[in-house]
């Protein structure tokens, strides 16, 4: 159906969704991005759908109001980074350079696209790392890993044996980037979430509650750390 503008203080871009679906209107905030969708029923007019968005404009600013902030990538900022705080300055080296107390890049500009790079760089070295160690865990191998910039899930594993993970995972503390690639590799067991597959999730890495319970409270954060102008 296209997009919707609800004029305002700030505005507020609306994508509209047409769904033969859909029982009745609804209004959605993905807490990854922020983006607003409104879904309208196919028997449903274009005009209702925006008159039912108006009638909720003060529950949707008061929803995006809570959101976490965008955090643009940049020097002078901070980023997490393996749980940890760490300032972006400039530094002496022609790449970008991260020590135990801040990340160093060459070149303000540039910044944001090199931090990117390197950032999913260390993402899929420390997901195989630890998909390896799982499958030789449980006995079952996988057939590829891949690395993406994914906004619905953190992690998945297809029939195939393919893993994919989100990138992002390298920002979050060690532990929930371990549980992540227990969770995604124990699919490859159980491709479900029967109480079968939790067992297997708790003989790979017993500790998961918590680091489930990080993603649940904090994932949103990681995904409004923003890379790309």
């Amino acid at each position: 159906m296209g997009r919707h503008t609800l004029e305002g203080n700030p505005p507020i871009e609306v994508s509209l969704r047409k769904s033969a679906r859909a029982r009745r209107l609804s209004l959605r905030v993905s807490r990854l991005d922020g983006r607003v969708t409104l879904t309208v029923p196919q028997s449903a007019a274009e005009r209702e759908g925006i008159a039912f968005l108006r009638s909720k404009e003060s529950w949707l600013r008061q929803h995006l109001s809570q959101l976490t902030p965008v955090r643009p990538v940049t020097v002078g900022a901070e980023l997490m980074l393996r749980g940890q705080m760490l300032p972006i300055v400039m530094g002496l080296s022609k790449r970008v350079r991260i020590t135990p107390t801040a990340i160093e890049v060459p070149d303000a500009q540039t910044a944001a696209p090199r931090i990117k790079a390197q950032l999913r760089q260390m993402a899929r070295d420390a997901l195989a790392t630890a998909s390896d160690q799982y499958a030789q865990q449980l006995g079952r191998p996988y057939t590829r890993l891949s690395i993406r910039d994914t906004r619905s899930r953190w992690g998945s594993c297809s029939s195939a044996g393919v893993l994919m993970y989100s990138w992002r995972l390298i920002m979050a503390p060690p532990e929930v980037l371990e549980y992540v690639a227990a969770h995604e590799v124990a699919h490859l067991a159980e491709m479900n979430h029967s109480p079968a597959f939790w067992n297997v999730v708790a003989s790979l890495y017993p500790d998961y509650a918590e680091p489930r319970q990080w993603l649940r409270d904090h994932g949103d954060t990681l995904h409004r750390v923003q890379f790309d102008n």
